[in-house]
């Protein structure tokens, strides 16, 4: 099997460098007149250099394939032979040599190389980047997703180009990771990230959770309103359960990727993920301090929400041991039970005695909301994020969403006979 992924290897490099050579040989080409090829120099020399490139990558994963041959390599043979007990840390890369920095957190927090094994995965043409992901020498496995050519996107979506070439790779990488090095587990992380020293553990202890329990379908270590206000950040073991898929550091099952990927989306996959097709009532384990923190300002997004919301979110700095506590509340029942008859049970109050600090205790109290804009001002208001995807406020579970206000806990919550999110809330 091995063997036959390796010569179909080799006849596609042979392939794409004939048909580059066809090209650049053709009669038609060169006999155009001087200034045509003067004129033309930069389109060729960037052909070149892409010819090139592709001719490393092409290298690079014949090379991996290579490795499976020998005994001391532990990407392949032996390993996976536990990769059922491992869980592979999947970090997308494209053009960020900053990526060091990522990578340079999770090799200092990772105890065990053989129990959280780290594969890089890299898009674009782009040296820099691959020479620091190289940087770290056997500490990492490199992988180069092959696909360069351009996409075609929608002439209205041409600006949004990025996000679908995001999606080809993420699909790719995943697809990799369960399918080719037949990891049951994978924790996903952006090149962008920094992640909090409690990470690993904060993953390893959620686990067994996210595999008991088939309404969850995701762990995340970001919480989107973990700005320093928002949060408790003397309670760094609290951990809540979500409607909303929050992304940013990630671990899902290889059952869960194989319902996903015969239909993953071209592009939005995180948008995607959101929809009520995809998550069909499952929610996420998130924490109250996030465990990630994103330092990537400039990206595909343009730095969409980071000036104003993304750069606050506080990275826990207190690590526990989450292996050593008893989570089994986070299973639905019995977080239904108790979670949304403490909100409820809690005392009503307006926007006017809390801000005006009116209230004569110090324990958590709800505010309650009836429509969209109600719930997009009280949102605002407190410094959280106001936005919807298909119709679920970011960090809400069964419509609540919890947060601190002057060190209280207070729960934004729909009325109590709250039956599910409307999807034209956006």
């Amino acid at each position: 099997m091995k063997k036959n992924r390796f010569l179909a290897l080799v006849l596609f490099s042979i392939f794409i460098w004939l048909g580059i050579n066809h090209f650049l040989l053709n009669d038609n080409f060169i006999s155009k007149p001087n200034n045509y090829l003067d004129e033309n120099l930069d389109d060729f020399e960037l052909r070149l250099k892409i010819e090139v490139e592709t001719h490393n990558i092409i290298r690079e994963n014949i090379k991996q394939l290579n490795y499976s041959s020998h005994e001391d390599n532990y990407q392949f043979n032996e390993h996976n032979l536990s990769n059922s007990s491992s869980v592979a840390i999947l970090v997308i890369a494209c053009n960020r040599p900053s990526i060091s920095r990522c990578i340079n957190k999770l090799l200092k927090y990772r105890k065990s190389k053989d129990e959280f094994p780290i594969i890089v995965s890299q898009d674009c043409i782009h040296e820099r980047t691959s020479q620091v992901i190289k940087s770290f020498g056997r500490e990492l496995i490199h992988i180069h997703q092959p696909d360069q050519k351009e996409i075609k996107v929608p002439s209205k979506e041409k600006k949004f180009s990025g996000y679908f070439k995001i999606s080809r790779h993420y699909k790719w990488a995943l697809n990799q990771v369960f399918n080719t090095y037949n990891y049951e587990t994978a924790i996903i992380v952006e090149d962008d990230l920094d992640v909090a020293p409690d990470f690993y553990e904060y993953f390893k202890a959620t686990l067994p959770i996210l595999q008991k329990d088939e309404t969850l379908w995701c762990v995340s270590a970001w919480n989107d309103n973990g700005k320093f206000a928002l949060i408790d950040r003397n309670d760094p073991k609290l951990l809540y359960r979500s409607d909303f898929f929050p992304g940013l550091g990630w671990m899902l099952t290889r059952k869960i990727w194989i319902e996903l990927m015969h239909k993953w989306p071209h592009s939005y996959w995180d948008d995607w993920m959101r929809h009520p097709d995809q998550r069909k009532g499952r929610s996420c384990i998130r924490p109250e301090l996030s465990r990630t923190k994103t330092f990537g300002k400039i990206g595909v997004s343009n730095g969409l929400f980071y000036e104003k919301h993304l750069k606050y979110i506080y990275l826990n700095e207190l690590p526990v041991d989450f292996t050593k506590l008893n989570l089994t509340y986070l299973l639905k029942n019995e977080y239904d039970n108790n979670f949304v008859e403490m909100v409820y049970r809690a005392p009503l109050v307006s926007i006017n005695e809390l801000k005006n600090k009116q209230i004569s205790h110090n324990d958590p109290v709800r505010i309650i909301y009836y429509t969209k804009n109600n719930l997009k001002s009280l949102t605002k208001l407190f410094g959280l994020m106001d936005d919807f995807k298909s119709g679920v406020p970011r960090t809400a579970y069964k419509g609540i969403i919890s947060f601190t206000y002057d060190n209280r806990r207070v729960y934004l919550a729909p009325v109590k006979e709250w039956h599910n999110y409307d999807p034209s809330w956006q």
